[in-house]
């Protein structure tokens, strides 16, 4: 590779799009060429043919309009994983009202504080979403019109049934442009203050494209969706939606039987879901002697995934299927991808061995580039341009920052988190992913950590992520955080350790000494803590709270 491209990555191409963009228009197309197609399907029954989907969404966009919802609006929508939610949110778009999708697991105050924030014109939700706004009506103030999802229990506003009771086939679809306002999704809040990402209609397009050219994913699929976001667009690709039943907010604590079932039952040959939900799922499988027999692309994202469990997985898969660990973040995804193909022998060495996380290559439309390690903001919002002198030299390790069809340009109503996460640069913007990572010779990605999470000793940096895929492997080790105790330049890197089920902490003292030993080049440690649970993230419950463990460190060491 030239020097040039040992320090920037870029995707393929994208093609094209028209100026008019609308999701729900793939909708529409796909009822038409499949209208008996089963569209969506959940764990409890409930189900819905392409037909009768589009209907759906028809009654549903025609009552919402009846409210008095204009284009432009916001819709806080609250509904769980169900034929509902897909068919309230095409509907929303159809209209070109603007849903604004919140995770309901990050606790009270923050989500009452992004309700509050977002100021929507409509609330849609189920029961208990109405009962909270009567106890906390500030944060709702904003809002006009009320449709609940389930029985109305005395509060003002229409239930879904009664909105949707009247049908309206080929009902309008709104001729949004590209540029226009789709949706507003939250961060979930685990690296920081949940943000409100907001995402245009071309934005969206340009997700399918990519999905489509790296999974191959073709109308007739049959997706298990254990992470619900991902599969809002199932339907405009022709896909079978399968909700299996899994809490969204606690996928680590899923049952692993049932995960099992609904891919087998429903002949899934495509689902996504967190590393947790993997980790309960392959020993079980692996336990009852079991192997999938449909699935023929697998996905798994959220935080590094170990490549035993990833090989693991893959031999679980029937011939000529494929596990990929795609890499992104809700303001840019995807970003890069890896496939079990790509995880040869010596990328495993090289990520066990503490290289750090190799992500892959960059996605179709994607520029990747690593410029110097700051918490500054770059560049003069809105204006400004990029620099090329932030760039670092091939080979060093630097901040992640992508451009691309799929990447957003803003966090709607925080001006000053949009100014330090955001750079224009020629009417087009690049986004810093707020991760540290490296380009190797073979042009691939890694990732080393967050930069907030980075270490400053007073011998120099640490980044987390490459000692932890170290330790990883140690015999009795469920997973391990490496944290900074003291103050940024002088901090000390600890190490804590989470146990595998089962096993006697005594062995797993003896097998670190040996590991470290092994791997002389390990950074020293001040000291190795045993933690009975790490706290990790609501969406995933696989991103790794280790500002919490900082604490929790320091508190230990006083």
């Amino acid at each position: 590779m030239s020097l040039l491209e040992r320090r920037r990555l870029h995707g393929s191409d994208l093609p094209p799009l028209g100026d008019e963009v609308n999701v729900s228009a793939r909708l529409r197309a796909r009822a038409k060429e499949a209208p008996q197609r089963c569209a969506v399907r959940s764990y409890d029954g409930r189900e819905l043919s392409y037909a009768e989907l589009e209907d759906r969404v028809n009654s549903i966009a025609r009552g919402i309009k009846r409210l008095g919802a204009k284009r432009g609006d916001r819709a806080c929508l609250f509904v769980p994983p169900s034929p509902d939610l897909i068919a309230i949110t095409h509907a929303l778009f159809r209209l070109g009202v603007v849903p604004v999708l919140i995770d309901p697991g990050m606790g009270r105050k923050s989500l009452l504080d992004c309700v509050e924030r977002v100021r929507p014109r409509l609330l849609i939700g189920i029961p208990k979403v109405h009962a909270a706004r009567l106890l906390f009506p500030r944060a709702f103030r904003s809002v006009e019109f009320f449709v609940t999802v389930g029985p109305r229990l005395g509060w003002k506003g229409q239930t879904l049934e009664k909105l949707a009771r009247e049908s309206e086939p080929d009902f309008p679809i709104a001729d949004t442009l590209g540029s226009e306002e789709a949706a507003i999704l939250f961060t979930s809040g685990s690296t920081g203050p949940p943000k409100g990402v907001a995402y245009t209609h071309a934005m969206f397009e340009s997700q399918l494209f990519a999905l489509e050219n790296l999974y191959g994913l073709t109308p007739g699929d049959v997706d298990v969706a254990c992470f619900p976001l991902f599969a809002l667009f199932d339907n405009a690709l022709g896909l079978t939606t399968v909700f299996p039943d899994i809490d969204p907010s606690h996928p680590g604590q899923c049952n692993p039987e049932k995960i099992v079932h609904a891919i087998e039952a429903n002949g899934a040959t495509f689902t996504f879901a967190s590393p947790s939900v993997w980790r309960r799922v392959v020993p079980w499988m692996k336990e009852h002697n079991r192997r999938f027999t449909t699935l023929r692309r697998v996905t798994s994202a959220g935080a590094p995934i170990p490549p035993a469990l990833v090989q693991e997985l893959y031999q679980l898969l029937p011939a000529g299927s494929e596990v990929h660990t795609p890499y992104g973040a809700t303001e840019a995804l995807p970003v890069a991808n890896l496939a079990n193909s790509d995880l040869t022998d010596d990328v495993r060495r090289r990520v066990e061995n503490g290289e750090g996380t190799c992500v892959g290559r960059a996605a179709p439309g994607i520029d990747v580039r690593l410029i110097r390690i700051t918490d500054e903001a770059l560049g003069t919002w809105p204006s400004g341009a990029w620099n090329d002198d932030w760039e670092v030299e091939p080979g060093e390790i630097g901040e992640i920052c992508v451009r691309g069809p799929v990447v957003t340009h803003e966090y709607k109503f925080a001006p000053e988190a949009t100014r330090l996460a955001k750079i224009r640069d020629m009417g087009r913007v690049w986004h810093r992913l707020g991760d540290v990572g490296r380009i190797d010779d073979d042009g691939r990605l890694w990732f080393l950590g967050r930069k907030s999470h980075r270490i400053e000793t007073a011998h120099g940096l640490l980044l987390p992520v490459p000692t932890e895929n170290v330790f990883n492997t140690c015999p009795g080790v469920l997973r391990s955080a490496l944290v900074g105790a003291g103050t940024r330049g002088a901090e000390e890197p600890h190490l804590v350790i989470e146990l595998e089920p089962g096993v006697l902490r005594s062995d797993v003292e003896r097998n670190l000494r040996a590991h470290i030993e092994t791997h002389s080049d390990l950074p020293k440690l001040a000291g190795i803590h045993f933690h009975s649970g790490f706290p990790v993230d609501v969406r995933h419950n696989a991103k790794i709270n280790r500002p919490e463990l900082k604490h929790w460190v320091e508190a230990k060491s006083k």
